[in-house]
C-alpha cells in the first residue's frame, strides 16, 4: 500500500545528499512507491488544535546539484500524512521541542511519528546513554567545577563536553595538572548555569567511535567507525575523521540488544548508538546518520531496514 511520507528536516536544497540519511530514507521511500510530502521548515502549526504544516509534494533523485523537485506549498492538516519523518538536527532548543509537541497532538489523530515526540524531549542523546551504566565509561554530570577537577584528578585523562553538543563541537581532552581545565570549565559550565559531562577518556578511540544503527531495537549488521585524523582525538565526521564501515562486532551487538528493547517500548524507531571500544558514549535519536557511508561502502542500505519496519507496522 502506497504511504503518504511527510518529512521534517533542514532546507531540502543545502543537504549533502553523500552523505545525508534524511536524503536516503525519501529516495528508499519514492524507490517503493510512496508520496513525499516535503514540510516547509517553521510551518508546523496548529489550527483550533489541529496540527497543520505548509506541504509540497516531493521528488528526488541520487543527483548531486538536481537533487529534488518540490510543488507548491499548501498549508493542509498534518493528517493528509500516513508518516511523519522527524528529522530535524538539533539543537533540542525551545523551537524544536514546540514543534514535537505539535507532532504529539498529530499522533492523537493517528498520524505515525519517527521517531516518537515524547522521546525526542525526554530523551537527551547524552544522558540517556547513563540510563544503562553499567555499558558507560566513568562519567560525571555536573555544574560543580570543584567536582569535575577531582573526577579528572581521579581518572587522569578525561573528556569534557557540554549536553546540547552535536557533531564533535566543544569537546575537549583534558588531563590530570592540565593549566587549561579552569578555563575549560568555565567555558563549559557558563559560571554554574551548565551542566557538563565528563567521561573518562577511552583509548579504544584510536580505532574509531563507532555508528552502530538500530531500527525498532534491532542493529544493521554493519556500523561506521569514525576514526580520528593527524593529531584531532575526536571520530566526528564533521570535523574530520575518516569513516569506515565494519561489521558489527560481538560487543556492539551485546550493546543493541541491551538497549534496543527499551527504545523499541518507547517508539525510537531509528537510533544511532555510539560505541567506543565496548562502551556506550551516547544514544542518538533526533537525527541519526551514517546510512549513506555504510551503503557506499557494503551495498547495505539502512533505509530499507527501516522503510520494511514502516511498512509492515503501518499496513
Amino acid at each position: 500500500m502506497a504511504l503518504n511520507i511527510a518529512v521534517v528536516m533542514d532546507p531540502i536544497e543545502s543537504v549533502k545528499i553523500a552523505k545525508d540519511s534524511t536524503f536516503a530514507m525519501l529516495l528508499e521511500a519514492q524507490r517503493r512507491g510512496h508520496r513525499l510530502l516535503y514540510v516547509r521548515p517553521g510551518s508546523l502549526g496548529l489550527d483550533q488544535g489541529t496540527p497543520t504544516a505548509e506541504l509540497a509534494g516531493l521528488a528526488v533523485a541520487d543527483e548531486a546539484g538536481s537533487h529534488f523537485r518540490r510543488d507548491e506549498y499548501r498549508r493542509q492538516p498534518l493528517s493528509e500524512a500516513d508518516v511523519v519523518l522527524m528529522r530535524r538536527d538539533p539543537p533540542v532548543d525551545a523551537s524544536y521541542l514546540h514543534e514535537t509537541q505539535i507532532l504529539s497532538q498529530a499522533q492523537t489523530l493517528g498520524v505515525r511519528v519517527l521517531n516518537d515526540p515524547t522521546g525526542l524531549r525526554d530523551m537527551n542523546e547524552k544522558l540517556f546513554a547513563l540510563h544503562f551504566p553499567a555499558l558507560c565509561p566513568r562519567t560525571l554530570v555536573s555544574r560543580d567545577a570543584v567536582a569535575l577537577r577531582a573526577f579528572v584528578a581521579e581518572h587522569g585523562e578525561c573528556v569534557l563536553k557540554p549536553l546540547d553538543g552535536m557533531g564533535g563541537r566543544s569537546i575537549f581532552r583534558v588531563r590530570r595538572g592540565d593549566p587549561n581545565l579552569n578555563v575549560i570549565l568555565e567555558t563549559l559550565a557558563q559560571g554554574g548555569s551548565e551542566l557538563v559531562m565528563a567521561q573518562q577518556f577511552l583509548p579504544a578511540i584510536s580505532e574509531g567511535d563507532k555508528r552502530v544503527l538500530l531500527v525498532d531495537g534491532e542493529p544493521a549488521p554493519y556500523c561506521l567507525a569514525r576514526i580520528p585524523q593527524g593529531e584531532d582525538f575526536r571520530g566526528n565526521l564533521a570535523v574530520g575523521g575518516r569513516g569506515e564501515a565494519r561489521p558489527i562486532s560481538d560487543a556492539d551487538r551485546a550493546i543493541a540488544e541491551a538497549v534496543g528493547p527499551t527504545l523499541r517500548a518507547r517508539g525510537m524507531v531509528f537510533v544511532g548508538l555510539d560505541v567506543i571500544g565496548d562502551r556506550l558514549t551516547e544514544v542518538n535519536v533526533t537525527s541519526p546518520t551514517c546510512i549513506r557511508e555504510i551503503a557506499a561502502q557494503t551495498g547495505f542500505n539502512v533505509a530499507t531496514m527501516l522503510f520494511d519496519h514502516i511498512e509492515a507496522a503501518t499496513g
